[in-house]
């Protein structure tokens, strides 16, 4: 009854081939950049003013902060007496 049945004449299993492999691999073009004289020269003079604003701000900040705290010692000093 769960016997197999096996066909009466078998035949033979399928050979693959396999496709050939190409030697040379695709080669896709990637764009180019370009960088020049006048590039390098407006990055690093951007780079420059960005540094000297951060260290103006910089200055400027703990120029007032010590301003702040003078003229608090100050006043607490006025106000002691």
């Amino acid at each position: 009854m769960f016997l197999p049945k096996y066909p009466d004449n078998p035949t033979p299993p399928p050979v693959y081939t396999h496709a050939p492999i190409d030697p040379t691999p695709v080669r896709r073009n990637v764009p180019s950049l370009s960088i020049d004289q006048k590039t390098v020269a407006a990055v690093l003079v951007g780079g420059v003013v960005l540094t000297a604003l951060l260290a103006a701000v910089a200055v400027t900040a703990i120029s007032v902060a010590i301003a702040a705290v003078v003229m608090r010692s100050l006043l607490r000093e006025h106000n002691g007496r």
